[in-house]
């Protein structure tokens, strides 16, 4: 079946099973590496994509579900040269180590904010409980989402 599919700003047409979990369609048809095959059942956050708004687990997602909607991945945020400041928090906090859970962190953590620009850490933390991380650096990841909050608030406050 031909599906049509807004991902990052641009439009896709993509010929697949409307089954198919949207990371697999991402990954194999789109070649975007952001969000990454974990668990394969939604538990562990790599996979994470945002959608409707909320930090959604595309592992498990039938890519018929998406429907009109738009969907973001960790590349869609910014680019090397010119990184989403929430990425660039990361970059300067050395939040990331192998980089296998960033999706599922910046997505999520993204996502919240967006919704909850005054999100507490215990909420934020909350939030990211359903992300695994290999790598244990979760105290610059807190940091790093502590200071794109800051500055989203700052942000605000400014305009």
């Amino acid at each position: 079946m031909k599906i049509r599919l807004k991902v990052n700003g641009g439009e896709h047409d993509v010929e697949v099973d409307p089954a198919t979990p949207l990371l697999f369609v991402l990954n194999d048809e789109l070649g975007l590496r952001g969000p990454r095959f974990g668990c394969g059942l939604g538990q562990c956050g790599a996979c994470t994509v945002i959608l409707r708004g909320q930090a959604v687990r595309s592992c498990v997602m039938p890519v018929s579900a998406v429907g009109q909607a738009e969907v973001t991945t960790l590349e869609g945020l910014g680019t090397p040269e010119k990184p989403h400041p929430i990425q660039q928090a990361f970059i300067e906090e050395g939040a990331a180590q192998c980089g296998y859970c960033l999706s599922g962190v910046i997505l999520t953590a993204k996502a919240v904010l967006d919704r909850n620009p005054g999100a507490t850490d215990q909420e934020i933390r909350e939030a990211l409980s359903g992300v695994l991380c290999r790598c244990f650096t979760h105290v610059r990841m807190l940091q790093a989402i502590r200071k794109y909050a800051e500055a989203k608030r700052h942000d605000s406050v400014a305009s």
